[in-house]
């Protein structure tokens, strides 16, 4: 498998065809942009199909393992109907992607998840998570409703009492607590979290292939099934960002300011 096309994915062969990703933007916190989003949209299926690959384990160059959409991109589509549809195509390759990718994903969340990077972190097979890292989902805070991974994964982490709370507020959540209420596998100092995550890598590659992968795929039936309310949510997302809330959105986060948006005048 030629990865070479990839700018903001870098990679990295181990032992018994374990492949490390690296969300590679680190000057930008690795924060998605229109050609890293795409990326990480595709990178799973070129992953299922790889047969160099038994497990693949992804994590954040620099401080963070991304974070969320730059702002740029977020304006760029607010209000573009082709980029919107666009962003809706992509952003359920992304999902989709991950959910039936036949290799065990791994991630390594060595800090600050948001956005995209919160869809990869969390949808992962098994996630390890520093304990200081910070995870969220702040599509509220832009003023756009909670697609992409959310109304299918956390209910079934956290419990419905939990995921209404961080999706309605848009709150962060630091490690330490995603793992006491099942939002991630562990929780470890920093400095342990790659290396893990790398563990554990080598153990899913050096186990029985076809019953891990026939497991994986059994359990993700789950979120198969919950379809629906993914499609459902990501189309509510958009229509969001079709509308005056998300304008004002990317203005106060550009301005360090709480918003005012039009929709609670």
């Amino acid at each position: 498998m030629d990865y070479s096309s990839y700018k903001q994915l870098a990679f990295d062969r181990h032992p018994d065809g374990v492949l490390l990703i690296t969300i590679n933007r680190p000057e930008k916190y690795n924060a998605t942009d229109a050609e890293l989003h795409g990326e990480l949209a595709r990178i799973w299926r070129d992953v299922s199909n790889d047969p160099e690959t038994r497990v693949a384990v992804v994590t954040g160059a620099g401080k963070a393992f991304s974070a969320g959409g730059d702002l740029s991109m977020v304006a760029d589509i607010a209000g573009n109907h082709d980029r919107v549809a666009h962003m809706l195509s992509e952003m359920s390759e992304m999902v989709y992607n991950i959910i039936n990718c036949e290799k065990p994903i791994v991630s390594a969340i060595n800090g600050v998840a948001v956005g995209a990077g919160t869809v990869v972190a969390l949808l992962a097979d098994i996630s390890i998570c520093a304990k200081d890292a910070r995870i969220g989902d702040g599509h509220v805070k832009l003023g756009v409703a909670a697609g992409d991974h959310a109304a299918i994964l956390w209910p079934l982490l956290a419990g419905m009492a939990k995921a209404r709370y961080y999706l309605l507020t848009g709150e962060m959540l630091t490690g330490e607590e995603a793992e006491r209420i099942g939002m991630v596998s562990k929780a470890l100092p920093r400095e342990e979290v790659l290396g893990e995550a790398m563990r554990v890598a080598g153990e899913l590659a050096r186990g029985s292939q076809l019953s891990i992968r026939l497991t994986k795929r059994a359990l993700n039936g789950w979120l198969r099934n919950a379809g629906p309310i993914f499609d459902q949510s990501a189309a509510y997302e958009m229509l969001c960002f079709m509308g005056e809330d998300v304008l004002e959105g990317v203005a106060a986060l550009k301005e360090k300011r709480a918003p005012q948006f039009p929709s609670a005048r």
